[in-house]
């Protein structure tokens, strides 16, 4: 074994999402479909029946997926599925967010929140994909002064009862 030339392999700097999917090849699939993912590698279990690593690129961006192996995790499934949700959304911006999330819908997303025009200046919605992570996609349609968005955040946030009285 050699030493590597860089600690860092070129192209991933920074940070790299890493999900657990149930079931990854699945999950690849879709993302290819949904987010036109390009498949980097994929590294199955010994027997093949799931995927022990893969790497895919979004743009320019890599994500990094396996399955779910709830007997390396002390016997717990750590899949949004399994866990009934999750905390975390991984976002993009892209040219036309209303674009991203049909595209996405019609690979089997689930629409979360449509797309709508937002006080901080984007245009902005998230969808959930068939394996339990959410996705929310932007693009920017206007700069605001820091006072701006204040402004539009207060408008934003009033109760309707206050607003309607």
């Amino acid at each position: 074994m050699t030493k590597p030339t860089q600690p860092i392999p070129p192209g991933h700097e920074g940070l790299i999402p890493h999900l657990v999917c149930d079931p990854c090849s699945a999950a690849i699939d879709f993302y290819k479909r949904a987010f036109g993912a390009e498949e980097i590698h994929r590294m199955p279990e010994p027997g093949g029946h799931r995927v022990m690593h893969a790497a895919l690129k979004i743009g320019n961006q890599f994500i990094f997926l396996n399955d779910d192996f709830p007997e390396a995790c002390g016997g717990k499934s750590l899949s949004p599925k399994s866990l009934q949700g999750t905390p975390v959304t991984l976002h993009s911006y892209v040219p036309d967010c209303d674009v991203a999330i049909e595209r996405a819908t019609k690979a089997g997303a689930t629409v979360l929140m449509p797309a709508a025009d937002m006080f901080w200046g984007d245009r902005y919605g998230i969808v959930t994909d068939p394996f339990g992570h959410q996705w929310s996609f932007a693009t920017h349609i206007k700069d605001l002064t820091p006072a701006e968005m204040e402004a539009a955040m207060k408008e934003a946030c009033v109760p309707a009862e206050q607003a309607a009285g």
